[in-house]
Formats: C-alpha cells, structure tokens, sequence
C-alpha cells in the first residue's frame, strides 16, 4: 500500500497541474466565445433581443 501511496503522490502534483489548467482553458474559452456570440450578428429570430447586462459592449 505505501508503494501505491508513493507513486501517486509523485505523479499527483503534475496530473493536478494538468486538469487545473484544462479546467481555467475551459473556463476562458466558454468565456471568450459567450461574449464574441453575443456581440456578433443576432442569428434570424434573435434581432430583437437584448443582449445580457453582464456581456460588455465591444465597439467594432
């Protein structure tokens, strides 16, 4: 047991780096694509809608 024990505690702090920043990717990327939707040409159906007041307003 301590063999198996060992062996992940010096693999762990590189598999917690990995999904730590797989998981801040995701976040940004789900970010940065809300935001670029939002500001884009509304898709037929959407043009009257308003766009949400936590999305920024980017000047084009």
């Amino acid at each position: 047991m301590s063999i198996l024990m060992e062996a992940m505690s010096e693999s762990a702090p590189y598999t917690l780096s990995l999904t730590t920043v797989a998981i801040v990717g995701f976040i940004a990327a789900t970010t940065i694509g809300s935001i670029a939707w939002y500001n884009s040409k509304r898709p037929v159906g959407w043009e009257d809608k308003e766009r949400p007041d936590i999305v920024p307003d980017v000047k084009k």
